[in-house]
């Protein structure tokens, strides 16, 4: 299952962390790191960007990012 599926208000586990070169860089720069909890706060009417909650700040990412984040 990938963040981009997972319902508001709804806490995961990150798995794996996908992409390739600078783009997971940047990822794990934003603290998306395999075994981070996050939990899904907002997301906008069409699903496109995505509102996260993770180590105690709130993250927006494209839900074309959210597809390459992995989690349980």
């Amino acid at each position: 299952m990938t963040l981009d599926q997972i319902a508001v208000g709804q806490e995961v586990l990150i798995t794996k962390v996908g992409g390739e070169g600078e783009l997971r860089c940047r990822f794990l720069d934003m603290g998306l790191i395999p075994g981070t909890r996050v939990k899904v706060r907002k997301m906008a009417p069409m699903g496109d960007p995505i509102e996260i909650e993770l180590r105690g700040y709130e993250l927006t990412i494209r839900k074309e990012d959210a597809q390459m984040i992995e989690v349980q």
